[in-house]
């Protein structure tokens, strides 16, 4: 019986036209190939905050009459913001990234994007498209900055930011809402957080290592927990922030008992300022700061740095930034942390 029906299906494959078995569907449309335009040899283009990076982007050959269109997709609102408009002999610089960008144009067939003096919110999906009529074609590249995400919530608890909050409560900490890749990556190098946050497109989710019950539940597996989309004004959690390192920036730690206010005049003695968060966990992943001494930051904060865990400095047994939450900025505890930048 077996052998029958293996020269039975044997038998209809022999029948079938020889290409039949991989054909594409009827209908869907065969990939487009690139006329104009020359595929990026490398996609990614990773750099730092604060540095000049360029997303490369050359022609093969020169059509007549075409554009050269460099937008940049947002997640956050679901479009595509124009940067900048070429024709190959003038250009026009669009949105809040103008003073910033400019062409590359090493030779006539370059229209490379320069960004200079890299920002946190640039990183992210840019697409170069050529317009020429009937015969569009576009290549995407991404821009990746090394950093960190961190998980905020304000001195008042958790679940307290909507997502207009969030995102404002994470640029004044030197930082920007994470994006869900930024989040997923952090997630597969350790980070493991059972309160939910606004990401930056708008949805909400948490990062697992060890499913314990209050996070899911035990049999759960380990991943990012999802709560979807949810109402930006209405509903209320804490945030996912990101982070990068800052070329020329120093973080350092002033010892004393000192208040809150206090604390702020001795960065201030020093010419620096008393240190944000996102700056704090920038120097611990980046410089690797680790001090096992409480500081107060400019949230009013109280935490530390460590690198190498140890027994006397908290006990637990991953690196990370200790947190003391939020004590009176009366209490004469605590020395702190100052940043200084380039």
């Amino acid at each position: 019986m077996h052998r029958l029906f293996l020269l039975s299906c044997l038998w209809l494959l022999a029948a079938l036209p020889a290409s039949g078995i991989f054909q594409r569907p009827t209908g869907t449309p065969a990939p487009l190939r690139l006329q104009y335009l020359l595929e990026p040899l490398h996609p990614t283009v990773h750099t730092q905050r604060g540095a000049t990076a360029t997303l490369p982007c050359v022609l093969r050959a020169l059509p007549h009459n075409y554009r050269v269109k460099w937008s940049k997709v947002e997640p956050a609102n679901y479009r595509e913001n124009i940067i900048i408009i070429t024709n190959g002999l003038s250009h026009k610089n669009y949105g809040p990234l103008s003073p910033r960008v400019r062409l590359r144009h090493s030779h006539r067939y370059d229209a490379s994007l320069t960004i200079t003096d890299v920002a946190l919110e640039d990183e992210g999906r840019y697409r170069c498209q050529l317009v020429n009529g009937l015969e569009d074609e576009s290549i995407s590249l991404t821009l990746h900055l090394e950093g960190v995400v961190f998980p905020y919530q304000p001195s008042n608890g958790r679940y307290k930011f909507n997502y207009h909050e969030a995102k404002r409560a994470c640029e004044q900490q030197d930082s920007r809402l994470a994006t869900y890749q930024q989040l997923y990556k952090a997630w597969t190098e350790g980070l493991d957080w059972c309160n939910a946050g606004w990401i930056l497109d708008g949805t909400v989710h948490y990062p697992i290592i060890n499913s314990r019950e209050p996070c899911g539940g035990r049999l759960l597996l380990p991943g990012i927990r999802t709560y979807g989309a949810r109402d930006k004004q209405k509903d209320r959690f804490d945030a996912f922030c990101f982070t990068s390192a800052l070329q020329g920036s120093q973080v350092y730690f002033i010892r004393g008992h000192l208040n809150f206010k206090e604390a702020g005049q001795a960065c201030r003695n020093h010419g620096a300022a008393i240190a944000k968060v996102g700056q704090l966990y920038s120097a611990w992943k980046f410089s690797q700061l680790d001090r096992c001494d409480g500081g107060w930051l400019a949230d009013g904060s109280v935490r530390y740095p460590i690198t190498t865990p140890r027994e006397r400095c908290g006990g637990l047994p991953d690196p990370g930034v200790r947190s003391f939450g939020f004590p009176s900025k009366e209490m004469r505890t605590y020395g702190t942390y100052c940043f200084v930048g380039k």
